[in-house]
């Protein structure tokens, strides 16, 4: 019996690394990533660029109240701010982030934000869009790259 399940367990399919559940390994093709509606890219892209500001605020400021931690997040995160990183990387993004871009900025949301300009939410949308479909593609690299020269443009400018 104790033979038989060493048998079953040493005959066992194991896979040869174990499978990524980060969410960081690209699940589908770029080609059935565009497909995808601007605003299910802007959806993850929310929560991506979300969590490395989060990450950034932990790694550059130790331990904080949450309370304090969450009010620098928000100089991060809202609309306004976003739009403006937007702004500043555009001339950054290769064509193909450019039009990812114009598709989350152009799509028609059905929700308008109480405590932000139209124009600022359409734009952070855009920018949003263009972070979740780098996360979708796994292009973590350009990704890492964009979200720390958004954060850092935004630094500079709350200096000012």
């Amino acid at each position: 019996m104790e033979e038989d399940l060493k048998q079953t367990l040493t005959s066992a399919a194991v896979p040869a690394a174990a499978p990524d559940v980060s969410g960081t390994e690209p699940a589908e093709t770029a080609a059935d990533i565009r497909l995808y509606s601007p605003l299910v890219l802007a959806y993850i892209g929310d929560a991506v660029y979300e969590v490395y500001v989060r990450n950034h605020l932990i790694r550059t400021g130790g331990n904080q109240p949450v309370e304090k931690l969450h009010k620098k997040a928000t100089c991060y995160v809202k609309a306004a701010a976003q739009a403006a990183a937007a702004e500043h990387l555009h001339p950054q993004w290769t064509e193909e982030e450019q039009d990812i871009y114009r598709r989350g900025r152009n799509a028609k949301s059905h929700t308008l934000p109480k405590n932000a300009d139209p124009g600022d939410y359409r734009r952070a949308t855009g920018f949003e869009a263009v972070m979740g479909w780098l996360s979708l593609k796994g292009e973590n690299d350009r990704l890492q790259q964009l979200m720390e020269a958004a954060v850092t443009y935004l630094e500079e400018e709350n200096k000012r």
